[in-house]
């Protein structure tokens, strides 16, 4: 496909949408329209004795609370490297800092939508602290859970997050690769 022409519908500090004129390889022609956000970073916080952290908050588009690991962008679009947004993520939503972190692999959220990819890391050796959260992050909880506690919620539908259900998967497969 070869875009022929491109045009910004909208822009705020968080995201941008395009319209962009496309030929396809037929030939025919059409639109296709984009939202761009900047990459993000999702961390899976994990103690010692294996319990995750997540952050429970409202989710505006869905009109719900849903629990997540956590997760995010840097303010106003800014690009930082995928670890120091992971740790900045994770010391702003939860307090916690990480002696290690260690990449799971990437996610695309929702590629035929959105340009938006994001970095998956198992945070470990963690020390508590106050978190430093953003004004859409105060009424923001969080909470540790065990493996099966967690599983649970997934099939019980208080787990929804996409991103959060395929960044576990990447960690049972880091686990199963490493060792």
């Amino acid at each position: 496909m070869r875009t022929l022409g491109s045009r910004e519908v909208y822009a705020n500090s968080w995201m941008t949408v395009r319209e962009d004129a496309v030929q396809r390889p037929d030939g025919s022609r059409g639109i296709y329209g984009v939202v761009d956000k900047p990459d993000y970073a999702l961390i899976i916080p994990m103690a010692d004795d294996g319990r995750m952290h997540l952050v429970e908050q409202y989710r505006y588009p869905l009109g719900l609370r849903r629990w997540e690991f956590p997760q995010g962008t840097a303010p106003d679009r800014e690009d930082l490297e995928p670890a120091e947004l992971a740790a900045r993520e994770l010391r702003e939503e939860t307090g916690l800092r990480a002696g290690r972190l260690v990449e799971l692999g990437l996610l695309d959220v929702a590629p035929g939508l959105s340009s938006q990819r994001g970095r998956a890391f198992l945070a470990t050796e963690l020390t508590a602290g106050p978190p430093e959260r953003e004004l859409e992050e105060q009424d923001m909880r969080a909470a540790w859970f065990g493996r099966a506690e967690f599983e649970e919620m997934i099939r019980t539908g208080l787990v929804t997050d996409a991103q959060s259900i395929a960044a576990y998967a990447l960690l049972l497969l880091h686990e199963r690769t490493k060792g």
